[in-house]
Order: structure tokens, then C-alpha cells, then sequence
């Protein structure tokens, strides 16, 4: 079956006001009167306008758009684009037949090395972008960026309203269970009650307060290569850059620095999937400068995967290895320093499961974990990766 089936094209009066040939809308093959070839494409844009999982839906249906407009007008990247657009998803008769098309486009995209993009919608969403990984019959890592962390059980189908509060509690529930590690950035501790998070660090899950995102945004650049898949919340920028969430907050991340994590994304090899959630424009200002920045982050993440130095080969000459003795087991770490990127990665023995033998992983890591190795300390990584596997 045709994705287009579940598609409808972009309106003509979010795009008829461009003339510049050197826009973004230029360069991408929107779905205007034909489907794109979504098979010989890099990247897709997929615009959600499902809201029925949040209370605060009025508006939400136009976040899509309103994300388009401003996207288009700014200026083509670096890259040689192979970007579509392929309009807007229809949604289900249900909300959870809009998870299952949700499902059926980025599993469908990803199985052509498609990267989906997912703009708008209700953040309880991603419980589809999730749901696409299921058959890759591999353990995948994801991270959400949010302010909050919605892990609250939906009780009954009264609840549907709020499922964008309760869509983590699906993710960590969901049968059968493919889900190797979850990684949260940004979560502000007086929104979220005190034993989620030491729940969540009980599986050896990765939580990182604001603050400590805030402390040096460098050193979130491993966790997000090691995702394979990102959902962004946008409460987790503070008001004042983006006012258009229903549930905005005077403290956050700032504008620049999503669109610094949405470089580390895009420039991230594994990651295939995207989605950037609860944008509602009934809650923007009028200058629009939620949809603003969120275009921006999108442009970012764009550049970001083109790129890509697809660094994959630790034993050949674009390494430096570096082997670091320990006084107590595991006696030696072994690291890896890209000497083009310089970007860092650790080996972690890990123990046999039922899914797989006795092997080493090499995980992304950053300078911080090699000088605490040299310092005689096992980092916390290593331990945590190591937990994880066992």
C-alpha cells in the first residue's frame, strides 16, 4: 500500500509567498500535486495534526503548518538536499489507529533508509515513532527532551485527553520489549515527583536534570549519539524563546542550545528517527517565534546529517587507541579517539543475555570518562552500560 493513502498535501498558502530560489522550500520536493519519492529520499518531513492526547488541543492542528512556514523561507544548507515533504498524515479514527499510520510511515521510511522527521501533534505520538523499531529485531536506545517525564498510568480510555502525560509509561511497557536504554534531558525537578526519577535510575536509565544540561551542553553530545531515535518535547525551552506549549515554563534550555543538541543529532549516525512535539500556535505570540526556532532546530538537524563521517572502523588509522590500566577489575579500559572528529568512545564488555553471546560494546563516550579512567576511577558510563546488558 501507497503512503500517500495516508497522506494530504501541503496547502498552497503555507508555501505561494516564496519567490527566493534559495529557500529551504526550493530545495525540498513538497508534496504539493504529486507524492515524492520517499524511497530515493534522505530525510522526510511528516507533519502530525493528532491532539486528542492533549487537553489543550485547540490550535494544535495547525502546528505543522505554522513549523512549514517558517522553515521554508530560511536559506538551503550545506548539504545536497534529497529532502520531501510529504504533507500532512490524516489521522485515524481513533487515536490509537493514529499511532499505528504513526508506526506504518517510520517504520515503512526507515526500512528505505529514509529519515523521518516528525513535526507537530501531541507528544503521546512518539509511542508510534517508538512502535516502528519493533520489528528491526534489535535493542534500540531513546531519548526524550522534555521538561517533564510522563510516566503517569493511564487508568481508562476516559484518559485519552492526557495520554501526552502517560506515553513514557507506554514505551517502558510495550510488549515485546525491545528497548535497551531511555535517556531523558532537561527535566526540571520541581515538575516532576522525586522517585520518577530514582525509579527510572533503578533500570539504569539515564535522567539529566536542566541544570546539569545547562552546566555544559557539550557533554550531552555522546547521549545523543547513542539514540536511536529523538522525541522533543518543546517545554524543555524556557518561555521566553518558546511560548507555544500549553505547559510553558520561565526556566529552560534556551532556543540556541536545542538547536545545538539538534546538531548532535543529526550528525549522529545512528539516530533514524526524529519527532519535536506540543508546539501549539494558539500559545505563540504573535511574531510566531516558537515556530521560529523550531524551524530553526529542524534546519540543524538537517545540516547536522549531512554531515555525517559515518566513523565505524576503531582498529584503522583514523584512531587513536588508547588502552588505560586500572587497579582493580576490570584491570584495563580501552578507548577510542576519532582523530578527525575527535570524538571519544569506550569498549565495555558485556555480559551474555538470552539475546546475545558474550561481546564488547563500543559506546560513545566523552573526555571526561577517559581522564576519570586515568585517574584510577571506573566511569559511571562503563558501569551503567555493563548494568544495562546484565
Amino acid at each position: 500500500m501507497s503512503l500517500s493513502l495516508f497522506f494530504r498535501p501541503v496547502d498552497s498558502s503555507v508555501y505561494e509567498w516564496v519567490s527566493n530560489q534559495n529557500t529551504a522550500f526550493k530545495a525540498v520536493d513538497v508534496y504539493t500535486e504529486e507524492f515524492p519519492n520517499y524511497a530515493e529520499a534522505d530525510i522526510a518531513l511528516v507533519g502530525l495534526t493528532e491532539h486528542r492526547g492533549s487537553e489543550f488541543d485547540e490550535g494544535m492542528e495547525r502546528a505543522a503548518d505554522t513549523i512549514r512556514q517558517a522553515f521554508y523561507r530560511l536559506k538551503k544548507g550545506s548539504g545536497a538536499y534529497k529532502v520531501v515533504d510529504l504533507g500532512n498524515l490524516v489521522n485515524g479514527h481513533s487515536l490509537e489507529e493514529t499511532y499505528g499510520r504513526v508506526r506504518e510511515v517510520c517504520e515503512t521510511l526507515i526500512s528505505y533508509q529514509t529519515f523521518p522527521i516528525l513535526i507537530g501533534g501531541s507528544h503521546d505520538l512518539d509511542y508510534g515513532q517508538y512502535q516502528a523499531y519493533e520489528t528491526m529485531e534489535k535493542l534500540v536506545t531513546v531519548l526524550s527532551v522534555d521538561a517533564f517525564i510522563d510516566v503517569e498510568r493511564r487508568t481508562d480510555s476516559s484518559q485519552e485527553s492526557r495520554a501526552n502525560q502517560h506515553h513514557l509509561h507506554q514505551i517502558l511497557m510495550h510488549d515485546p520489549n525491545y528497548l535497551l536504554n531511555y535517556s531523558h534531558l532537561g527535566y526540571q525537578t520541581y515538575l516532576v515527583d522525586a522517585e520518577v526519577p530514582a525509579l527510572l535510575d533503578k533500570f539504569y536509565f539515564d535522567t539529566y536534570r536542566l541544570g546539569l544540561v545547562n552546566q555544559n551542553i557539550a557533554t550531552m553530545e555522546p547521549i545523543l549519539r547513542s539514540a536511536d531515535m529523538l522525541s522533543f518535547d518543546i517545554s524543555a525551552i524556557k518561555s521566553a524563546d518558546a511560548p507555544g506549549h500549553a505547559r510553558t515554563q520561565p526556566f529552560g534550555m534556551t532556543g540556541q542550545e536545542a538547536c545545538q543538541l539538534c546538531w548532535y543529532a543529526g550528525h549522529s549516525e545512528r539516530l533514524t528517527s526524529a519527532g519535536f512535539y506540543e508546539y501549539n500556535p494558539d500559545f505563540d505570540d504573535e511574531r510566531q517565534t516558537t515556530a521560529a526556532i523550531l524551524a530553526v532546530m529542524v534546519w540543524y538537524l538537517i545540516e547536522g546529517y549531512y554531515h555525517r563521517t559515518y566513523e565505524e572502523d576503531f582498529e584503522s588509522n583514523d584512531f587513536i587507541k588508547y588502552l588505560v590500566p586500572l587497579p582493580t577489575p576490570p584491570e584495563q579500559i580501552i578507548f577510542y579517539k576519532a582523530k578527525k572528529s575527535e570524538k571519544w568512545w569506550m569498549e565495555v564488555p558485556t555480559p551474555p543475555t538470552e539475546r546475545m553471546n558474550e561481546r564488547k560494546s563500543i559506546v560513545p563516550c566523552d573526555p571526561s570518562d577517559y581522564e576519570m579512567a586515568t585517574q584510577g576511577e571506573i566511569p559511571d558510563r562503563w558501569i551503567q552500560t555493563q548494568a544495562k546488558y546484565s
